[in-house]
């Protein structure tokens, strides 16, 4: 293959023909992305002034297609930035109609956008309204959560909330159903120490609602929990005869798992062991299984030995 050998001159010559179109290219670039076009972006709806009187809900989707006037760069630049824009709309005029031009705020909408982005015109223009009733009603929030604790360790007592309600805002036969606010979900891994976290709670999924607060102070004692055994006495109830029964044994020990900084204060008055008798009047038991019919919610219960007692009838 013939190699083409190019004098020093020629060379210099090649050189400054390729720098020339270069510059060029680079100067048509400039030229063509300095002058206007019109290009269209999405921009999310935000709204202000709402309504007091009147719940709403929009009809359309909450973000719109704005057809923006400005340079070419930055029509380059709006394709290459994908976050979609905020636009604010004024919605005083629902007040008395079921709709807003976008069109008749361009003014005030331009007045926040940087020169050179101003918008011209909007798809849709007009933005149409649902309305009902407005009522304002307070439930309390639930607690979300997904808590794995290390070996031993539980949640020790009651979890609290702060604040423990939400106020919620929205039409009325919405509100009416709701019963309790769920909050975000709560995930924590290997707890073995006291939970204290700020959480969110779940945003409305509504365009006609909102809430308030938004976020909530969740506190969980968590503590080591040990082995207990004590020995309760067994209550006998729906002897509706008021037979002499005698049952056997009259006591039986339960093993419960209990916080170490409660081990000591819990005894057997905590707890209540019941049989019921009319299990052999209606259905024939010959032993009556022991029921643990009340316990600390923050002891958990593990066996209970004997499960059934014997009784005896005396006439």
């Amino acid at each position: 293959m013939a190699i083409i050998k190019l004098s020093a001159n020629e060379r210099r010559r090649v050189s400054v023909f390729f720098t020339c179109l270069i510059l060029a290219v680079f100067a048509w670039i400039f030229t063509v992305l300095s002058n206007n076009y019109n290009y269209t972006v999405q921009e999310a709806l935000n709204f202000k002034n709402t309504p007091q009187r009147r719940a709403f809900h929009s009809l359309q989707s909450d973000t719109v297609d704005a057809t923006v006037s400005g340079t070419g760069w930055r029509m380059l630049f709006s394709k290459m930035n994908r976050d979609v824009k905020m636009v604010t709309v004024d919605l005083r005029t629902l007040e008395n109609k079921s709709y807003v031009v976008l069109s008749s705020q361009l003014d005030q909408i331009n007045n926040k956008k940087e020169i050179g982005q101003q918008i011209i015109a909007f798809n849709p223009d007009t933005l149409y309204f649902d309305f009902s009733n407005r009522k304002v009603r307070r439930i309390p929030i639930h607690l979300v959560a997904a808590m794995r604790f290390k070996h031993q360790f539980f949640q020790s007592d009651n979890v609290t909330i702060n604040p423990a309600y939400v106020i919620v805002n929205g039409p009325a036969n919405v509100i009416d159903k709701l019963t309790e606010w769920p909050s975000d979900t709560l995930k924590l891994d290997s707890v073995s120490e006291p939970v204290s976290a700020v959480l969110n709670l779940q945003r409305v999924k509504e365009g006609n609602m909102s809430i308030y607060p938004k976020s909530v102070q969740v506190n969980v004692p968590v503590d080591e929990f040990t082995e207990k055994t004590l020995l309760i006495p067994v209550k006998l109830i729906n002897n509706h005869n008021y037979d002499d029964v005698k049952i056997f044994p009259q006591k039986v020990k339960i093993t419960f798992m209990v916080s170490l900084t409660r081990y000591a204060e819990i005894d057997e008055d905590f707890f209540e062991a019941t049989a019921n008798l009319d299990l052999w009047l209606k259905q024939g038991y010959k032993a009556l299984p022991v029921v643990v019919s009340k316990i600390p919610s923050y002891c958990k219960l593990v066996k209970v030995e004997p499960q059934n007692i014997d009784f005896i009838i005396r006439k």
